[in-house]
């Protein structure tokens, strides 16, 4: 069973407007953004989200002329108690797991990270041995989501 979520990735120019045009791309096609991380050069950044449903969101940014893709990425469940993450990333480590980046939100009574690896399906049976879970599409789409 596949745990992985999909996570858009978009290169984004580093000129004034860039990341407004994405964002508004985003909310006139009813895509809510659950978690989001900004890395930038001098020349691009790139804008990686967990959205509410991936796919519609890819389709309007390309319909609007944005190049995004969709990335496999883990979100790990993370316990609000000191050295919880510590603890997870001590054990992909001791797998021999590389972690390509990483960044963190909130999630009702838990914390995720999400996580990019170079073997997600090892990373997952990994944390899931030493008594980590990850979130699966369904929740990590609608985190924080008021019903």
């Amino acid at each position: 069973m596949d745990n992985t979520i999909k996570q858009l990735s978009i290169f984004v120019e580093n000129r004034e407007g860039q990341l407004d045009d994405v964002l508004k791309v985003l909310a006139d096609n009813d895509v809510n953004i659950v978690a989001a991380s900004l890395a930038d050069t001098s020349d691009y950044g790139m804008l990686r989200l967990i959205v509410s449903d991936p796919e519609k969101g890819r389709e309007a940014l390309k319909n609007s002329g944005i190049t995004a893709m969709l990335t496999d990425v883990i979100a790990l469940r993370v316990p609000h108690t000191t050295g919880s993450l510590s603890k997870a990333i001590h054990g992909l480590v001791a797998g021999s797991i590389n972690i390509e980046y990483m960044y963190a939100f909130a999630n009702g009574s838990d914390a995720a990270a999400v996580l990019k690896s170079d073997d997600p399906e090892k990373a997952i049976n990994i944390l899931k041995a030493t008594g980590f879970d990850v979130f699966n599409a369904k929740e990590a789409y609608e985190s924080n989501i008021v019903k």
